[in-house]
């Protein structure tokens, strides 16, 4: 994946930086720990400029979260509630869940948008519950750009010091990305097996 990432990189410039970092967010296995400390290399090079990399970067992780958020605004948290209500186990969450989610969503959002995007994973699923909780646009954007401003900026700058040596940093990220991963299977498959829905839970499709 290097060479093909450094060639799509060497041809496209900043579009194709932009582009990996939007399919990132689209398709989470293409790693931005590889993208970004990869541009960096390039621009040490001196084919490329850092901040434009970094720009491009962030530019393009910022686009791809949008239909994620678009996606998790256009379900709807009643539509969640009525799913939690029928197959809670499976998505091992609740109606009530969902309420609290919302409440803290409403009161903390901005902070947990801005550290999600810094998360390997989690950067590109903290988009869903924005839209879910309907936060309004321009403080999802303002909070994802920055977080992913920094997110960006860290690898790039890995890169761009590192130079021939790059390859070292996928050696660090790669495990901590696959082992937040593994955390995040591990966390489901708990709750699958010790869910209990709300003490007062009622069908929302049964009528009183």
């Amino acid at each position: 994946m290097f060479e093909w990432i450094v060639d799509v990189l060497a041809k496209a410039g900043y579009l194709g930086v932009a582009l990996l970092m939007l399919a990132e967010n689209l398709f989470p296995p293409i790693p931005s720990e590889l993208i970004m400390p990869l541009a960096g290399f390039v621009a040490a090079r001196g084919d490329m400029s850092l901040i434009g990399v970094i720009a491009a970067g962030t530019l393009g992780s910022v686009l791809g979260a949008l239909p994620w958020y678009w996606a998790g605004r256009k379900f709807g948290p009643e539509r969640l509630k009525r799913l939690a209500g029928r197959h809670g186990r499976w998505l091992t969450v609740s109606p009530g869940e969902v309420d609290r989610a919302r409440t803290w969503f409403d009161r903390r959002g901005r902070v947990g948008v801005l550290l999600g995007r810094l998360v390997p994973a989690v950067r590109t699923l903290i988009s869903v519950p924005a839209g879910l909780a309907a936060m309004p646009m321009l403080p999802f954007l303002v909070y994802s750009t920055i977080g992913t401003l920094v997110w960006t900026t860290l690898l790039a700058v890995a890169g761009y010091w590192l130079q021939d040596r790059y390859e070292q940093v996928s050696a660090y990220l790669d495990p901590v990305s696959k082992g937040v991963v593994g955390l995040i299977v591990l966390t489901y498959l708990y709750r699958v097996v010790t869910w209990r829905p709300d003490a007062a839970q009622v069908d929302p499709d049964r009528q009183p």
